[in-house]
């Protein structure tokens, strides 16, 4: 925040974000409620309501009798029309989303893509979209940023995508192109550390001190960290790169790659494609095609890759000790019909001989779209006044 420290309205905008910040990730909460978790009174809850909602952030209900006496206490929510625009591009398709500060997506595009999207024709197709929503899905609502989730080697602070290989990115100012075609604040990140944060905020693991997420997309398998509660990024944002490790296997027989084959040649969503002799398939449409097929060969594969994707996890169990995995994308397709098998194999190969709880990502194909709108929320959960005035001063002056 840009107010001096130690004045009551450093005092009153800190509670504000506590409060926001509250509403937005736990969902709706009663006053009593707030009163309680925030260590406040009720006449400051109740000043802190007043002026959120005046701000346009919160709403205010009437809540449901909870058998006490008097009356019900008033639950407030955070607003759907306070929205953040994520996108999500691939080697074969963008997928954009506008989320409410209520976790709900309110619109999406997925754009199949013949050729790798270039980042200025990213930035076009971003600004396209969101002028078409402005005129219709998003009339009433107030853009706040973009975040966009790159499966690459990224540097946040400058908005840079270093190195994403699958799209042939290099150096690439993304950020700055995004803001310039839309007029929006933008933030870029790596897309499996998006995805690793969502779930650890809102997911299968919510409230997990320690974990380890792995992502599985078109471009191959990405990760993420979370150690004693922090997203961990190492010293060049490369933390949890499983994918680019070479695989072990246990039968030799496994192979399909050269003797040096990464992780994520092994466990291959293009495989699992091939196999299936589908020329194209979403998440969705992988999950679904994989349950009712019943080709033998499709079998072996999902078998194969099984076991390759269980030792890989279990070198990583026995070095980070997490409580939780997570797997996402395909990877969730891959063992969700048989996540206890999954689980025993990657225990017979941990050092103590058990696994942690192995979990399938709750948000589904939503994880890494609400990480990346969580990114593009966080200068208005951390300052709500100073945000919402620059937005204002914006929108004033036609930039927004």
């Amino acid at each position: 925040m840009s107010i001096a420290p130690g004045t009551a309205e450093l005092v009153r905008r800190a509670n504000l974000a506590r409060m926001l910040t509250a509403v937005h990730r736990s969902g709706p909460l009663s006053r009593a409620t707030l009163t309680a978790d925030l260590g406040l009174n009720r006449s400051t809850i109740g000043a802190l309501t007043s002026e959120l909602g005046r701000l346009g952030l919160v709403s205010e209900t009437a809540g449901a009798a909870e058998g006490r006496i008097g009356r019900p206490s008033p639950v407030i929510s955070a607003r759907g029309d306070i929205v953040a625009i994520a996108v999500n591009p691939e080697v074969d398709a963008v997928t954009i989303a506008a989320v409410g500060l209520d976790r709900r997506v309110h619109a999406r595009h997925h754009a199949p893509t013949a050729h790798l999207i270039t980042p200025a024709h990213l930035a076009d197709l971003v600004a396209a979209t969101v002028s078409g929503w402005r005129e219709d899905a998003l009339a009433a609502a107030s853009v706040v940023g973009v975040g966009v989730a790159v499966p690459g080697l990224v540097q946040p602070a400058e908005g840079l995508v270093v190195h994403a290989p699958h799209l042939r990115w290099t150096d690439a100012p993304l950020a700055d192109l995004i803001s310039s075609a839309t007029g929006l604040p933008t933030t870029v990140g790596n897309d499996a550390s998006y995805g690793a944060h969502a779930e650890y905020l809102f997911g299968a693991a919510r409230g997990v001190a320690d974990v380890i997420y792995l992502n599985g997309g078109a471009s191959g398998i990405g990760g993420g960290l979370v150690v004693g509660d922090v997203l961990v990024g190492g010293a060049r944002g490369l933390a949890g790169e499983f994918g680019h490790n070479p695989a072990a296997l246990e039968d030799a027989a496994d192979r399909r790659s050269g003797t040096r084959g990464a992780l994520e040649d092994e466990v291959s969503r293009h495989r699992l494609i091939t196999v299936l002799g589908v020329a194209a398939a979403d998440d969705a449409e992988l999950r679904t095609a994989l349950q009712q097929s019943t080709n033998p060969a499709v079998a072996d594969e999902v078998d194969r890759q099984r076991r390759i994707l269980a030792t890989a996890v279990a070198s990583a169990v026995n070095i980070l000790d997490p409580a939780v995995v997570v797997l996402g994308g395909f990877l969730a397709a891959l063992i969700e019909a048989e996540v206890e098998l999954f689980t025993a194999a990657v225990a017979r190969q941990t050092i103590a001989g058990s696994a942690p709880l192995i979990r399938i990502a709750e948000l589904g194909d939503d994880r890494l779209l609400i990480g990346a709108a969580e990114t593009a929320f966080a200068a208005l959960l951390d300052d709500p006044v100073a945000t919402i005035a620059i937005s204002e001063t914006a929108s004033s002056t036609g930039t927004g």
